[in-house]
């Protein structure tokens, strides 16, 4: 990998745009001592570079290799104070943050009334705006003026201070709790994955109940209700109850439309939850419902209003491309994804430092996948090569398991029998490392074992067998994921009924939908 990857400076200066690049120079040339500065020319060598060399810079002459670490430095800290004074990152929580800082100001300089006005501006601004946490940091600002001075600003406010520190409090604390369980739970997600037994569930079933709060629903306000409903929805997902992620990923995202003020102030949480929504309802094979989400979901983000910078314009990307990856696998459409392909991966080349590494790799595992189901096997094994290779990137375990399966039945597809043998067992080395395999998995590796003694003419019946077997996994609720990852099932019906893949998936999508 080349060093810009490494380097945050050079990051950081490659995303500017032209406006940004225009106003940092503009910000700079504000004093016109600073138009020869350093930090100055060491940004303009930088903007030049393609990527980030050290020889370069040090080439130019204009700092030692000793002082070259705390030029960056300054330099770094001067695009983001110019990033901060650009009116397209003035949030409100910059405005509120800004407010208190003046604030803060004034009343260090005596003038204590002109604060607290200032304050309580702020403070209303805060509240309406479910910024709990620095509105309690302005009620004890107020609380520190109101204590050391006279103010008589109102007879009655020390009560009334007081009654609001103990409300935004109190509200805070069952954030953080609720916050807190989330994390837990999407730790626990990342660590573990779902339960696939009765003795997991009754882990994770008792680790969520002795954790979740006490809280009254009518009395929450949106931030609240939103670390609830994240709370609940990755409690559903660990237990595989892909219905309750439905029903709270829809309050999720409902909450949101409820309150369009707060998509605005928070996108990158509308972001994730329309897309935990999709893959609730892909799970559920709920296609009506999906595609009018997916659709209602792009238009919103397409709209003038909606706050896209850098961040939500990547993971906005992220979100949707991958959910119309699997709009394309319910229907069983996979030609008509292909041209999907092409257009992920040039946008993928703008978004390079933005969406991280894992990321890309599940986009390849869905490349894979469409091509395998519009047999080509071949690019199938490409796009798998990608992810298997990958020694630098700690992924999922689950999604290694299949990409190695997949890569396996497609070479097997393919008629690239020659190094079947040696792909079997490293295969099969790999799968017996992993820990809690799904018993789908296990029959598939007993399978895998035996195909090398099975006749040509004994395949068919082979096939068979495992089919029956795998059947009687297919409404699990613990074993039944794994068929998402890779459906082995329409797979061995398309080798036993001689038919391509993407013929069974259809007609088995025109079923559910007549």
């Amino acid at each position: 990998m080349t060093k810009e990857q490494k380097d945050n400076l050079f990051i950081l200066i490659k995303s500017l745009s032209k406006s940004e690049k225009r106003q940092f120079k503009l910000y700079v040339g504000r004093l016109g001592v600073n138009e020869e500065s350093k930090f100055l020319k060491l940004f303009n060598i930088l903007d030049k570079l393609l990527v980030y060399n050290e020889a370069v810079i040090l080439k130019k002459g204009i700092v030692k290799k000793q002082q070259l670490s705390n030029l960056k430095a300054h330099l770094y800290k001067q695009i983001l104070i110019s990033l901060r004074l650009n009116p397209s990152h003035q949030d409100i929580r910059i405005q509120i943050r800004e407010q208190l800082d003046f604030a803060t100001i004034l009343y260090h300089k005596g003038l204590y009334k002109q604060s607290l006005k200032i304050l309580d501006k702020a403070k209303n601004l805060a509240i309406s705006n479910e910024e709990k946490n620095v509105a309690y940091e302005i009620v004890e600002l107020e609380k520190i003026i109101e204590s050391q001075y006279i103010t008589r600003s109102i007879s009655n406010r020390a009560d009334e201070l007081t009654i609001q520190a103990k409300a935004l409090s109190l509200q805070n604390v069952l954030a953080s709790k609720l916050s807190n369980l989330s994390l837990q739970l999407y730790g626990l997600f990342l660590k573990t994955g779902y339960v696939k037994n009765d003795e997991e569930y009754q882990i994770i079933d008792k680790y969520y109940h002795d954790r979740l709060p006490k809280y009254d629903i009518n009395k929450l306000g949106f931030r609240e209700k939103l670390w609830l409903y994240k709370a609940k929805l990755w409690y559903s997902f660990l237990t595989v109850d892909f219905l309750s992620c439905y029903k709270f990923a829809s309050k999720w995202v409902d909450l949101f439309y409820e309150n369009q003020d707060m998509i605005k102030l928070n996108p990158v949480f509308f972001l994730r939850g329309n897309h935990y929504l999709l893959e609730a309802l892909f799970y559920l094979r709920q296609y009506d419902k999906f595609k009018e989400t997916l659709s209602k979901f792009e238009v919103v983000t397409q709209e003038k209003w909606f706050p896209l910078d850098d961040n939500t314009e990547s993971l906005a990307f992220l979100y949707i491309y991958n959910n119309k990856f699997n709009l394309h696998f319910i229907e069983g459409s996979f030609e008509n994804g292909l041209p999907l392909i092409e257009e992920v991966l040039e946008k993928l080349k703008n978004y390079k430092n933005r969406i991280d590494e894992h990321h890309i790799m599940v986009f390849y595992y869905k490349m894979a996948s469409m091509y395998f189901g519009a047999g080509d096997s071949r690019k199938c094994i490409y796009y798998l090569d990608k992810i298997i290779s990958n020694k630098s990137l700690q992924m999922r375990e689950d999604l290694l398991c299949f990409s190695r399966i997949l890569n396996l039945v497609a070479h097997y597809e393919a008629g690239l029998d020659y190094n079947l043998d040696v792909l079997i067992r490293s295969t099969y080395k790999f799968l017996i490392k992993m820990e809690d395999l799904y018993e789908v998995q296990k029959e598939f590796i007993k399978f895998l074992r035996g195909l090398g003694d099975i006749y040509p003419h004994e395949v068919k019946g082979e096939f068979n067998k495992l089919h029956k077997k795998l059947k009687e996994f297919e409404n699990d609720p613990y074993q039944s994921r794994a068929f998402l990852y890779l459906d082995i099932i329409s797979w061995l019906e398309s080798k036993i009924e001689n038919r391509p893949i993407g013929d069974i998936i259809r007609d088995k999508f025109k079923a559910t939908t007549v």
